[in-house]
């Protein structure tokens, strides 16, 4: 019995079949948000234009990129995993049934289905003389027969949590508002993706607005408190790109994410209960923050597509939650902090 679990364990390394956390909780995530990226926000932020300055050609590329966001998360996760092109490019079915299948929930039901779909196409990926029907076939009908048994119930759980949290929110805005903020915020910086935790809960509406708070104040709170020691290159970097970048110092002291946690905690209950700031658009874009200021975006293509009336307030608003306060808040902390002795010269550094 040993002899024969020695001789699988080599030929799923043979086939490059690793079970890890690190590479399904972290690759395959990242890859998953890359794909919904590629497709449904960037789509959704191409049809918004469109209907803005009347271009029908802007609505409809808009909707075509949109309408293919399962098989594009499907084959971002199998090209994570370093899945053979056969195996690639029949994930494109099983994305799509995932996601049909998943309905509200559908990211959540691809990210698992993918998963599981990849790694038995990698398996007998080229092991036979026909490789080219066999490859294919066992990659589509795994998936497709797990996206029939479990997507719904996937995508129904996920909805549930997601709604959960929603409804909390606006039953307890303050409370949830801290709690959201913070935790997605810590996720964005985190080496997992926020955006496609996000993307697989739905989460919108006044918990997406806490969200996008928590991930703004870890963006925009790093890319200023870090000013001194890296420049104009990591204000962008880290304010336009991702306060993932400060991982390593944060692990070498992580007192350095004091500052940008507790602007979270102030920002995300005020985008709850006093300006009311909801994310309406794409729930991926809930977890993007000020990244290509997605989440900005995000927050107005839902403004628009609920016929919202924008008034000043609401620009104030976004203006202070994602850009303003996480800047002077992270920064006031931060001086604290280097003061007492906790935050040194070069912490930051990038």
């Amino acid at each position: 019995m040993e002899a024969v679990m020695q001789s699988f364990q080599g030929f799923c390394k043979r086939k490059d079949v690793v079970v890890s956390a690190h590479r399904y909780g972290i690759d395959a995530m990242a890859a998953m948000a890359q794909g919904l990226f590629a497709s449904l926000l960037i789509g959704t932020i191409i049809k918004t234009l469109g209907q803005q300055v009347g271009i029908a050609f802007l609505v409809d590329a808009g909707t075509y990129a949109m309408g293919v966001a399962g098989p594009a998360m499907a084959v971002s996760i199998g090209y994570a995993l370093h899945a053979p092109q056969l195996v690639l490019f029949s994930l494109i079915a099983v994305g799509a049934a995932a996601n049909t299948l998943g309905g509200a929930g559908g990211p959540l039901a691809v990210y698992l289905i993918a998963i599981v779909s990849a790694e038995f196409g990698k398996l007998v990926s080229k092991e036979t003389k026909v490789d080219i029907l066999v490859t294919p076939a066992v990659t589509i009908l795994v998936g497709a027969g797990l996206s029939a048994l479990f997507a719904p119930a996937i995508g129904a759980a996920a909805s549930a949590v997601g709604t959960l949290i929603m409804w909390a929110t606006e039953l307890q805005p303050f409370l949830m508002g801290i709690l959201v903020a913070v935790l997605v915020g810590m996720a964005l910086t985190l080496p997992i993706s926020s955006a496609a935790i996000c993307a697989a809960l739905g989460l919108t509406g006044l918990a997406g607005g806490a969200a996008v708070a928590g991930c703004c104040a870890q963006m925009v709170g790093f890319a200023f408190m870090s000013y001194k020691e890296n420049g104009v290159g990591g204000l962008v970097s880290q304010g336009i790109g991702t306060s993932m970048l400060q991982m390593p110092n944060i692990l070498k002291n992580p007192r350095v994410w004091i500052p940008p946690t507790l602007a979270s905690v102030i920002t995300g209950p005020l985008a709850t209960c006093l300006f009311r700031l909801e994310m309406n658009g794409p729930a991926i874009s809930s977890g993007m923050g000020t990244c290509g200021l997605v989440g900005q975006i995000g927050v107005y293509t839902g403004w628009v597509e609920n016929g919202v009336t924008v008034t000043a307030f609401h620009w104030v608003g976004l203006v202070l939650i994602c850009f303003v306060l996480p800047a002077v808040l992270s920064c006031l902390f931060c001086a604290v902090l280097r003061k007492w002795g906790w935050i040194k010269e070069g912490d930051l550094k990038l």
